[in-house]
């Protein structure tokens, strides 16, 4: 036990020696190259052709994988703090645009598959988990909160009474338009878009598209009637 806890420090110490040292270099100097290779030390595993910019944020490293060609652009931040059993993975050709922000705590896997892109201030949050399937658009600032506070019992304060964590499935090939919020318990089908500013409380069949708070189906890619249901 006293070795496998050694593990873990020695393993934090490297994590946090080597991102605060590297963390800032600009990626036009040697920044790039040297993240590239140190890193690999640090993280569950990092993969060819990878380029990390300057001002990323992680934590910890143990719990993430990253695939090949990934692009992480400033100011990205990917928190896999709280468990061991957490995990993030980014397929190969994953892109993370400026500021993005990614949250797995207490047990959670935040999986992005391959091709997938995620715009800029985008958040994806657990404790549930959260699956987003190969060559997605996610447009900026878009929510992604796999969780949803408890208010049933009004004499309790809101904190005190749990959240959900029934987790989140964006199937392959969706396009989240700007500002949309996905909540907790939701799968998006295939092949399905979201209007700007859509919140979707409710799962969405494969190849709708869907506008609205909250998002409804107003017709079917695959041009066929759909009739929208409250």
């Amino acid at each position: 036990m006293n070795t496998k806890k050694n593990f873990f420090r020695w393993k934090r110490l490297q994590e946090s020696l080597l991102t605060h040292l590297l963390g800032n270099i600009p990626t036009r100097a040697v920044g790039g190259n040297l993240r590239n290779t140190l890193y690999r030390t640090i993280f569950a595993r990092i993969g060819r052709s990878v380029y990390i910019e300057e001002s990323v944020k992680f934590i910890n490293t143990l719990c993430i994988e990253i695939g090949n060609g990934v692009d992480i652009l400033k100011g990205v931040s990917i928190n896999a703090t709280g468990h061991i059993n957490n995990r993030v993975y980014l397929g190969n050709k994953v892109t993370l645009e400026h500021g993005v922000d990614i949250r797995a705590m207490k047990d959670t896997c935040v999986y992005i598959d391959e091709g997938t892109y995620i715009g800029p201030y985008v958040c994806l949050a657990g404790p549930g988990n959260i699956k987003i399937g190969r060559r997605c658009l996610i447009a900026a600032h878009v929510g992604i909160f796999a969780n949803n506070h408890i208010f049933d019992n009004p004499m309790l304060d809101i904190e005190d009474q749990g959240v959900t964590r029934q987790g989140i499935v964006i199937e392959d090939d969706c396009w989240i338009g700007h500002a949309v919020t996905v909540l907790d318990g939701v799968t998006i089908g295939k092949g399905s878009v979201i209007g700007a500013g859509g919140v979707v409380t409710k799962d969405i069949p494969p190849f709708s598209i869907a506008v609205g708070v909250p998002a409804k189906v107003i017709k079917s890619r695959k041009k066929e009637a759909v009739s929208s249901k409250d």
